[in-house]
């Protein structure tokens, strides 16, 4: 029966020699339920454990358990549990920006390659989960396999959730895939010093991804994130790394917003109801050093229609003639981080999607026993009374209240970015408003130099200071060149004159902790009023012109925010000198950022763009570059 389902696919002749030799056992799963069973090593185990022989020693890369909700994965070592944001190496002779197997490790990836493939066939039982990249309701899905040790099953059936898969007897014939993943993750040991370690190999037809470590996080998820952005790279058209959500207020008005950014910059949060206090009111901000909390009464908050959390397919093919940016979802399921969830009722809608969903999940970095109810709210500890800043879960979109399928058209882009807290006496980069407008010239400076921010709980970082994300905030998962991907934006955002704008600051806005507060009365704010196309007269100019136009108050549901909520250089604990010496880290952190792209290749308006602000150009002078408010 396998082979005559493996008949049905055309495969590379390594992958063959793989699936087809004698020794070999190949599973072809047809239900979510068989994956989870193989996940735990049976229908009869509650626990396993994925251990792997390493130089004649038992090591444990990873432990599961059988919940009544789903199953749970851990992680022993600390460093898998989050994502590495240097683990992609590039192994192929196509232009690159990334680092290449031959410049990290000294040696082409040809042998380890092999090495990989001789590992699996002596594995003698695999899981090959065939599955479709991309979204292939909207006609944007792309064949893919991904081979998996049985024993590490878990690692098949989160990439189900994510990207689904195609069930054995569902197969077509001639199934090609355009992308492969392989997943040898003993090879994190005998090769590369424990580290989390993709390899990406490219041709013009045909990707491969080595993963070569169980976190599904670089491969699972970024990895088929990679692969999006190559075949879009050649293909003209980018997958953009945001969520998106159509808003319909009390007052029947509807607003969708597309929010971008790093992780961490409040993508999942974007589609979340607000977090109400015990009085129903929405804790917008507490001072630092005061302790004065700013609560906001919205009565009726708006209604939420969830469309993408994380990567939005923005192909040529979806356009219309509005003149709007189009999108449609990349995902078959959302990875969500519930670091925020600390105790029961902080959100009722996703606790109770986790708490009894109408079929299991997979829970990442969660702390729970056999045939408990896995609590979204008890993460695994990295060390006594310390928290993994990682827990997840991975929830199909299915399963989403309100979910919206096919394409949709954003009225707003906006753009989120971590602050940390800045007052007179520790002055920082804090200074960003509730929300500011940006023109569409700033808006693409934004994308390029894309800050990852303050205290980013999802991947490995132990730098200080501001750093880039990248491109688009997803050049992490990119295998090409950087100024190829910023043309790909610039281009597409001259082409869809009437989306709008705006930047969104997350943790801290000056003296202020508002967490995620801020984007959700901005959301609330900004659908009320009909969305972000403003009179000239109502907008200033921002004292810091990276920033773009301020406003000078706002009032939400009969609530005035103070306009030192908006314009942070008002606030007495800041004032203006300390918002200058944050303006000036801001600023110098782009230019030297903006130097990688001054290069040949860079498009002329993109290059014009970068000089103006290297000569700290006016907001006027950026809006006049692409002119549309």
């Amino acid at each position: 029966m396998t082979n005559s389902i493996l008949s049905k696919m055309v495969l590379p002749q390594q992958v063959e020699d793989i699936l087809k030799a004698d020794e070999v056992e190949v599973i072809i799963p047809e239900t979510k339920q068989e994956l989870f069973d193989l996940a735990l090593g049976g229908k009869e185990n509650d626990t396993w454990d994925v251990n792997y022989d390493i130089d004649g020693k038992t090591v444990r890369e990873a432990y599961v358990v059988r919940c009544k909700n789903g199953i749970v994965v851990n992680f022993d070592d600390l460093s898998m549990r989050r994502r590495d944001p240097n683990s992609m190496v590039i192994a192929d002779d196509l232009p690159t920006d990334k680092p290449t197997h031959q410049e990290r490790f000294g040696e082409p990836f040809n042998e380890t390659r092999n090495e990989t493939f001789k590992w699996l066939r002596d594995q003698k039982k695999l899981v090959v989960l065939p599955f479709y990249s991309g979204n292939e309701d909207v006609g944007l899905g792309y064949p893919s396999i991904a081979i998996v040790p049985a024993n590490a099953a878990f690692f098949a059936a989160a990439l189900g959730d994510l990207q689904g898969f195609v069930p054995a007897s569902s197969i077509p014939n001639l199934f090609r895939p355009k992308a492969i993943i392989y997943v040898a993750p003993a090879f994190r040991h005998t090769k590369y010093d424990g580290k989390q370690i993709v390899v990406h190999k490219r041709s013009f037809d045909f990707h491969e991804v080595f993963s070569y470590n169980l976190y599904p996080g670089p491969s699972a998820k970024k990895g088929v994130y990679s692969i999006l952005l190559d075949i879009g790279e050649q293909e003209k058209w980018v997958t953009l790394h945001a969520s998106t959500v159509r808003i319909v207020t009390p007052y029947e008005m509807s607003l969708t917003i597309m929010h971008e950014g790093a992780s961490g910059g409040g993508k999942s949060e974007m589609t979340e109801p607000f977090h109400r206090q015990s009085d129903g009111r929405l804790l917008l901000s507490k001072n630092i050093l005061s302790d004065e909390e700013t609560l906001v009464n919205i009565t009726d908050s708006s209604e939420l229609y969830p469309v993408t959390d994380d990567m939005a397919l923005a192909h040529p093919s979806l356009q219309n003639d509005s003149n709007k940016l189009v999108v449609a979802d990349a995902e078959y399921g959302w990875f969500l981080r519930v670091d925020h969830i600390s105790q029961y009722g902080t959100d009722p809608e996703l606790e109770k999607s986790c708490l009894s969903p109408k079929e299991p999940l997979v829970f990442l970095n969660m702390d729970a026993v056999p045939k408990s109810t896995c609590l979204i709210w008890e993460h695994i500890e990295d060390a006594p009374g310390k928290p993994c800043p990682n827990p997840r879960v991975i929830i199909p979109r299915k399963l989403k209240k309100n979910i919206v399928e096919g394409a949709v058209e954003i009225d707003i882009r906006s753009f989120g970015v971590r602050t940390p807290p800045t007052t007179k006496e520790k002055p920082s980069y804090g200074i960003i408003g509730m929300f500011h407008v940006l023109p569409p010239a700033l808006a693409w400076l934004w994308r390029i130099v894309a800050p990852r921010g303050f205290a980013n709980p999802s991947i490995i970082d132990n730098t200080a200071g501001m750093k880039s994300e990248g491109v688009g905030s997803y050049w992490p998962f990119a295998t090409g060149k950087k100024v190829d991907q910023a043309n790909l934006l610039l281009e597409q955002i001259r082409r869809t004159p009437s989306t709008r704008y705006i930047l969104i600051p997350n943790q801290y806005i000056g003296a202020y902790k508002v967490g995620f507060a801020g984007e959700w009365a901005t959301r609330e704010y900004l659908s009320r009023r009909g969305g972000a196309k403003f009179r000239r007269e109502t907008l200033v100019d921002s004292r810091c012109p990276l920033l773009g136009y301020a406003l000078e108050s706002i009032k939400i549901d009969g609530n005035t925010i103070p306009k030192n909520f908006l314009q942070v250089n008002h606030q007495p604990e800041v004032g203006n000198e300390a918002y200058d010496v944050g303006a000036k880290i801001l600023t110098d952190f782009f230019k030297s950022q903006l130097e990688q792209f001054n290069v040949d290749g860079m498009s002329y308006l993109g290059k014009q763009i970068i000089e103006a602000c290297m000569n700290d150009a006016s907001v006027g002078e950026y809006f006049d570059f692409i002119p549309k408010l």
